[in-house]
């Protein structure tokens, strides 16, 4: 069968949506489903009308539609899906709650993404997404259609030989000792303000690899911390591999507010790095306390994990090697399989009702 796992602005977006979506399809390729990624019959909406003007169509052909944005060419593609009955799967990456405090303006525009997003997300046949607590959230929209949970994955493979970056990178950013770090683009949302503090009230070196902006759209706290940060703060800006991050970092310190995921949380532990994490639902999903992770509600608390993990070489590797084990839970191997079962059964008839509970036969 013939899928379109189609992101929108694909070419100018960073972060997690990319990295999801990408993943995806490197999932799918370990399967039978040959994936399209442009939903365009010549490759762009523009070259594409001389194929419509030629009679040859506007739309390329597929037999499941899957949508990972939540933009005009995705509502474009929703609306040819349903006008061609094509099964259409929305992947909830966006919501109201992981818009706000991104970038200048996104906390004041949050609130009125709600009614769009619920209007959007209710054309599919099925909606993915990669949590339950991301699912509790787009039915309290109220989201009406079949919902999915599946786990974004971690990519295990992209970050093999990630310790040979180690000493090269903690040379090229002058960073020593037990170095605390995170991994992506740099806003509030992620914990910023958090990560600074509490590398004020420490003598370790934070390291945060990834984008950052700095023109009209970057948000305060970001423009703040970035142009002024504490002595001990680095911030790398884009960081051409991955590796680099995780080899040259030692405890992963992720105080996110909100988060459908965390991609990077499970890329950290798949290194085998010891993580701190703030205690919010979507992380009690998937991690347990004390077991692959530490988990904090208080600036105290996060200020004590580190110092414990500073002081405890055994309690980092027993962290860390139970967090290996659980990033293996999050194969991409899974998520091929699941998506492919989901494509599968959404093509043949099942009720999207059964798809999304995982009662159908895959």
């Amino acid at each position: 069968m013939r899928a379109l796992n189609y992101l929108e602005f694909e070419d100018r977006l960073r972060g997690g949506i990319v990295t999801a979506t990408r993943q995806q399809r490197k999932a799918l390729a370990t399967t039978d489903v040959e994936v399209v990624e442009t939903p365009w019959r010549a490759g762009n909406p523009v070259q594409s009308l001389g194929t419509l003007f030629a009679g040859e169509g506007y739309f390329a052909e597929y037999d499941v539609a899957h949508c990972n944005l939540v933009g005009p060419g995705s509502v474009a593609v929703a609306r040819h899906a349903k006008r061609n009955d094509i099964p259409l799967v929305l992947h909830a990456h966006v919501t109201k709650e992981d818009f706000a405090e991104s970038f200048r303006g996104s906390s004041t525009v949050a609130p009125a993404l709600e009614p769009y997003l619920r209007w959007f997300y209710s054309q599919a046949d099925l909606v993915v997404c990669p949590s339950e607590y991301t699912r509790g959230v787009l039915e309290s929209y109220p989201v009406d259609a079949p919902i999915k949970q599946l786990s974004n994955g971690v990519d295990v493979e992209s970050l093999e030989g990630y310790d040979q970056f180690r000493e090269d990178t903690r040379e090229r950013f002058d960073l020593d000792g037990m170095v605390v770090y995170a991994v992506g683009e740099v806003f509030e949302r992620k914990g910023l303000t958090t990560f600074c503090e509490l590398a004020k009230a420490t003598d370790y070196d934070f390291a945060w690899f990834g984008p950052y902006d700095e023109g009209p759209q970057a948000g305060k706290a970001t423009k703040k911390w970035v142009n002024n940060p504490p002595e001990n703060v680095t911030f790398t800006g884009y960081m051409e591999d991955k590796r680099a991050a995780f080899g040259a970092g030692d405890v992963y310190l992720f105080p996110a507010k909100v988060e459908n995921q965390g991609i990077a949380v499970l890329e950290a532990m798949a290194c085998g790095k010891p993580v701190v994490l703030r205690d919010i639902d979507v992380f009690r999903e998937f991690f347990a306390d004390g077991e692959d992770c530490l988990m904090c509600s208080t600036f105290e608390e996060f200020r004590e994990a580190l110092e414990r993990l500073a002081d405890d070489p055994e309690l980092r590797e027993r962290l860390g090697e139970n967090a290996r084990e659980t990033a293996e839970s999050h194969s991409l191997d899974r998520v091929g399989d699941e998506l492919e079962a989901a494509y599968r059964d959404l093509a043949d008839g099942v009720p999207p009702e059964s798809v999304a509970a995982g009662d159908a036969e895959g």
